[in-house]
């Protein structure tokens, strides 16, 4: 039984030095929106989405609970030019099995971001209730939200980025919401019986039916620039969500951050969650996926350590089992009913697998330097960071700065290599990523 402390024999133990880390910055591209609630105002100034709002109309908005930049924001707007059109509108939690999949647990999702009746001048309806609308061709039943079956229209609200699991021509966004996020947990469970090897064309079989049976007028789509800040807003009608979704996730992914090094020995992760990935770490970023899921990515990591989890994702720690350390703290953290309902909805229970624990941060990276094999701690290739969509600053080893220097148009030095902040107890200070904070 795990308890405050684990005490195991290991050879030599944990106390050597640990190589020095050099603050490095990344450089992406900057190009972001200046003025948010302009650009959700000239979309709903287009004439194409003005005919499809009636005054009236008691619409459905459907909003998730990925972290999306500035969403309170979006989402507000967006019920504001809604009101302003002489609609009805209502927020509705459109997140599957997310929130420990219970209407309580998503309305505090929602609030989390700042969502709330208070700030969005409409009521917010929670249920995980849903409304069978129809079938797919092999029988398969679409479910839907209950209140938004109910509402005379639909609109859902989230950012287009390429998918943690599976890969094709729509993936994170749009589609993904009409089918999974609006299924709530009994709808997602159901697809993924499917096996999500086979989202590429289930996700818009189901988001037509959706379409097709209930009045899905237009999808707000965001896209996000390399520093997890918003760079478009566009409205798509539903019947454009299959030609251009695709289009906006090419541009998403065009613009995702990465990590400039193909062979990292330890990467040091500070924080996981569902605000940050839906993988709790994006296997985009770190090459790294559940074992049944084909992901020849890079970069080439040898051991992935994580030390936290974020506040926002309520002890959600879907895809912890991708780590191989973490630390007596975030063990601590864990809402085992919320990751088990999010695990067990996805079928992929090796996401929700315990790495090794170890009593602080320190012992946790350097067990993982420890066992890399035919390196010595000196030479290990270290890479950490805060979270995978914060990666203008990243703290590398000594032994990488090398390749640093031979790629000024990829990285700038911030300070030279210095000693890991730890405290007297072992935990590192935190990273700040003063790249993304001031981009």
């Amino acid at each position: 039984m795990i308890r405050d402390r684990i005490e195991t024999n290991i050879a030599g133990g944990l106390n050597f030095p640990l190589p020095p880390l050099a603050r490095v910055r990344q450089k992406f591209d900057h190009a972001k929106l200046e003025d948010i609630a302009g650009a959700i105002r000239r979309e709903f100034a287009r004439p194409d989405v003005r005919e499809r709002v009636k005054p009236g109309q008691v619409i459905a908005v459907g909003c998730g609970s990925r972290g999306v930049a500035n969403i309170a924001l979006i989402a507000c707007t967006v019920v504001q030019e809604l009101k302003a059109l002489g609609a009805k509108p209502f927020i509705f939690p459109c997140m599957g099995s997310h929130g420990a999949a219970t209407a309580e647990g998503q309305r505090k999702v929602l609030e989390t971001y700042g969502i709330t009746e208070e700030t969005a001048g409409v009521p917010i309806r929670a249920t995980m209730e849903t409304t069978i609308v129809g079938h797919l061709d092999d029988g398969t039943p679409v479910h839907m939200d209950k209140y938004a079956a109910e509402a005379e229209a639909i609109v859902v609200i989230n950012r287009i980025k390429p998918h943690t699991g599976f890969r094709g021509a729509t993936e994170s966004g749009l589609t993904k919401m009409l089918a999974i996020g609006i299924g709530k947990i009994t709808g997602a469970a159901t697809y993924h019986t499917h096996g999500m090897d086979r989202f590429p064309d289930l996700l818009p079989a189901v988001r037509n039916v959706n379409i097709s049976k209930r009045n899905v007028i237009f999808g707000v789509g965001v896209v996000e620039n390399a520093y997890d800040e918003t760079k478009l807003i566009e409205i798509v009608l539903a019947d454009k969500l299959a030609t251009r979704e695709p289009e906006l996730q090419a541009m998403a992914k065009a613009n995702m951050p990465q990590i400039f090094f193909d062979e990292i020995d330890v990467l040091v992760i500070d924080e996981m969650g569902k605000n940050i990935s839906g993988a709790g770490f994006d296997p985009n970023i770190v090459g790294r996926n559940r074992r049944a899921i084909s992901w020849p990515a890079k970069p080439n990591v040898k051991k992935i350590v994580v030390l936290g989890l974020t506040r926002i994702t309520h002890g959600n720690a879907t895809g912890l089992g991708s780590a191989d350390v973490i630390t007596m703290r975030l063990f601590k953290e864990i809402d085992i009913p919320s990751t088990y309902a999010n695990i067990i909805t996805s079928m992929n229970l090796d996401g929700g697998y315990i790495p090794m624990v170890m009593n602080t941060d320190r012992e946790a990276i350097a067990l993982a330097v420890k066992t890399v094999v035919r390196v010595k701690p000196e030479d290990c290739r270290i890479v950490r960071i805060r979270n995978t969509l914060h990666l203008g600053e990243i703290d590398v080893s000594a032994s990488m700065l090398e390749e640093v220097r031979r790629q000024p148009e990829r990285f700038e030095i911030v300070h030279e290599p210095a000693a890991w902040p730890f405290d007297a107890h072992g935990t590192l200070e935190p990273l700040v990523d003063k790249m993304h904070a001031a981009a």
